[in-house]
């Protein structure tokens, strides 16, 4: 179990900050840049979340959880598991069943949704915003250093989790905002 008893430490104060092995590396490294991002996500999720009940919370708090998870496996650099956290391809099936059971639910799309229709959903399509940031960085890294790829694949299937997440919290697709072509000329 994790323990914190000291929250300010003033190690970062010159710009640097430790990974999960211990090596201390520029605040603005890709690593870190990477796993801050997905950081973020998952603040952004935890505002869908205020938005969200029943399963589709339960399935929210889960990834929450998956994205520490994923963070702890981006703080240490490699791939090997040798008693570090590492994502795993079950996450991602996961997510890839709870997707598909949503989507059986809505009708087939005609055109591209607009984020809206409601908050739940505006804020599910910020966190997929978020994700596909941290996907690309992950993705960035992975060119330079080693990365798991069951990392770069749960990314993936968030995105496309929460882009159905969003039309579930429009009521089934009923409240979606779908793009109209053209419709901002004059």
């Amino acid at each position: 179990m994790v323990r914190l008893d000291v929250i300010t430490t003033r190690g970062g104060d010159a710009g640097e900050t430790s990974l999960g092995d211990g090596a201390r590396v520029r605040k603005d490294a890709l690593r870190v840049e990477a796993y801050g991002t997905v950081d973020e996500a998952n603040a952004t999720i935890g505002l869908v979340r205020l938005h969200a009940a029943g399963e589709a919370d339960a399935m929210l708090a889960r990834i929450q959880n998956d994205l520490f998870d994923l963070g702890a496996d981006l703080c240490v650099p490699g791939t090997e598991a040798e008693k570090r956290l590492r994502m795993e391809d079950a996450q991602s099936a996961r997510l890839e069943a709870e997707l598909a059971a949503m989507n059986a639910r809505l009708a087939p799309l005609r055109s591209f949704v607009l984020p809206g229709g409601s908050a739940g959903a505006a804020h599910a399509h910020l966190a997929r915003t978020v994700v596909r940031r941290a996907e690309r960085l992950v993705v960035a890294l992975a060119a330079r250093e080693a990365v798991n790829p069951a990392a770069i694949r749960y990314l993936n299937r968030l995105s496309d989790h929460l882009f159905v997440l969003a039309r579930h919290l429009n009521e089934d697709g009923a409240r979606d905002v779908t793009w109209v072509p053209g419709a901002g000329r004059t």
